[in-house]
């Protein structure tokens, strides 16, 4: 059975590259006749995309941890040097952006750019693919030995200290990411126009009026509308997307800010942290039992493969749990921005202009929302902001 399994998962992982690198070929030859707007057929689109990305996903971890792995095992009484397993760690991740390429091209690029939700170039989107690429791998093979050393020396407990480290990571992402990550990838310029006295009047109010105010170029890649408000150890930051400065009313925007600021005042950075940290501490706790066999050691190239499956079947088992928490601080965050700017028609306008823009559907399949969706539906929160009393 296990044999007929590993052959479905290669065969299927596969057959999906090699379509997907049939049509990227296609594309790069001749571009799809671009679409107008279509919700309905972009969502629809974008949940078999998500669906099949997770698939894949789980195929080529099952394929890469009882097919590959073996393959790779050190020989018995042979202990396999760090030097051969790192080699292999970074094979393993250059090999699957390569892989990913094609499909990232038209999954990503092609399609967006066919449904007019980007203007990006080519050349710009293989450029940042190729920084996404380096950055995950100079980040994650440090990480992955970290955890083959800690399999290594402390075989039963090592759950217990990859959750310690999991909670600083998981801390320091969020101060480095933004901060020294981001700006790899865009350009962020501090705004100063008369709209940031309204924008530091409100983030005054609520202990934030010291932030840093920025615009970032996200038309670059997208033309989708964003905002974000960080703030872990003094590194406040206020970022508005350029598309949502120069395509919304100030007052929507200041809606959107107001939102965004509400995440920061509840700790919402502080609850995700947290909440990850114990899904993290399941997970590992987890894939152990499943990964663990028999005069096999979990931190050999071969352990690391099963353990990566398990983690990612588990991870998949838990996204409900976590999308459900997310839709409720977006609710809680709705709820604050009301309170904040006393305009909850401001907000239906916004969330009304982010659908046409973001080419949204008023409302997802239930299943999606309650398996997968981070956000509530578009229909239930511009409902609730138009009847909302501050």
């Amino acid at each position: 059975m296990r044999r007929f399994l590993i052959g479905l998962a290669g065969g299927a992982v596969l057959g999906y590259t090699c379509i997907r690198t049939h049509e990227a070929l296609a594309e790069r030859r001749e571009p799809a006749t671009p679409l107008g707007p279509d919700p309905k057929g972009y969502g629809a689109l974008r949940r078999k995309l998500m669906l099949g990305s997770m698939a894949r996903s789980l195929a080529t971890l099952y394929f890469a941890a009882y097919e590959l792995g073996p393959l790779i095992e050190a020989r018995e009484g042979t202990p396999e040097s760090r030097g051969r397993r790192v080699s292999f760690l970074i094979a393993a991740f250059l090999g699957s952006a390569l892989i990913d390429l094609p499909i990232d091209y038209v999954e990503g690029f092609a399609l967006e750019r066919r449904y007019g939700l980007s203007k990006q170039t080519e050349a710009g989107w293989l450029a940042d693919y190729a920084k996404s690429t380096a950055i995950a791998t100079a980040i994650s093979v440090p990480l992955v030995e970290l955890l083959a050393f800690a399999i290594a020396r402390l075989p039963r407990t090592w759950p217990l200290v990859a959750t310690a480290g999991a909670f600083p990571l998981l801390v320091l992402a969020n101060v480095v990411a933004p901060m020294y990550i981001a700006p790899l990838f865009n350009t962020f310029t501090p705004i100063e126009d008369p709209f940031a006295g309204d924008i530091r009047e409100l983030a005054g109010r609520y202990g934030a009026g010291d932030a840093t105010l920025l615009r970032v170029d996200m038309s670059k890649q997208t033309e989708k509308a964003n905002a974000y408000v960080t703030g872990l150890f003094g590194s406040k930051r206020i970022v508005i997307g350029d598309t949502l400065l120069d395509h919304f009313e100030p007052r929507e925007t200041l809606f959107v800010v107001a939102h965004e600021l509400g995440h920061y005042v509840y700790g919402d950075v502080w609850r995700g942290v947290a909440l990850a940290t114990a899904a993290a501490a399941a997970i590992f706790y987890g894939s152990r039992e499943i990964a663990e066999r028999p005069g096999a050691a979990l931190g050999t190239t071969a352990g690391l493969a099963r353990l990566f499956f398990a983690m990612s079947m588990l991870g998949t088992l838990a996204g409900p749990m976590l999308s459900a928490f997310s839709r409720a601080r977006e609710r809680a965050a709705d709820r604050f921005a009301v309170e904040a700017t006393h305009d909850g028609s401001a907000g239906a306008a916004a969330f009304t202009r982010l659908r046409e823009r973001n080419h949204a559907e008023d409302e997802q399949p239930k299943w999606m929302e309650l398996l997968f969706a981070s956000h509530p539906s578009l229909r239930s929160r511009i409902e609730r902001l138009e009847t909302a009393r501050p």
